[in-house]
């Protein structure tokens, strides 16, 4: 099983909204599996986690920034990649506050075009209320860990 050194972002606007991407696989052997997930991906040659943080937002939304900040999580994962291909991911979340943004897929690969059909940002109560499968599992806990949102209580 392959390493995939991966970054990860945590993009919050104004109202405290998360953004993510539904990914929907229609071919392959990911074929019909669907899911939400963070804008993100796997590292370059030579490129640190905060590089590839900044590289992965220009290319998945159309933001440049020169400094993602500080990693604010990390998680282990093992999953199947769209080719088929297993890997062991160790993604590093960053914290990116926005004030405004549009989404431009003019840097999209291929591959994104195919699989990324849509993208939402995300209240709390979406996202605890959503049956649909959302990357990383514990999103919402993750994000009341390092204090985007509050404990309800």
């Amino acid at each position: 099983m392959r390493e995939r050194p991966s970054s990860r972002l945590l993009v919050i606007d104004p109202l405290q909204r998360v953004l993510l991407f539904r990914f929907e696989h229609k071919q392959g052997p990911l074929a019909g599996q669907q899911f939400w997930a963070t804008p993100g991906g796997a590292l370059d040659p030579g490129e640190s986690y905060a590089q590839a943080a900044c590289r992965e937002l220009l290319e998945e939304t159309g933001l440049l920034v020169d400094d993602p900040g500080p990693e604010v999580s990390q998680r282990i994962a093992t999953f199947q990649m769209p080719d088929g291909d297993m890997v062991r991911a160790d993604e590093r979340f960053f914290l990116v506050r926005v004030s405004a943004l549009e989404i431009s897929t003019e840097r999209w690969t291929d591959l994104e075009r195919e699989v990324m059909a849509v993208h939402h940002w995300w209240t709390v109560a979406e996202l605890r209320s959503t049956t649909e499968q959302v990357w990383p599992e514990d999103l919402t806990e993750l994000l009341v860990r390092i204090g985007v949102w509050q404990v309800a209580g």
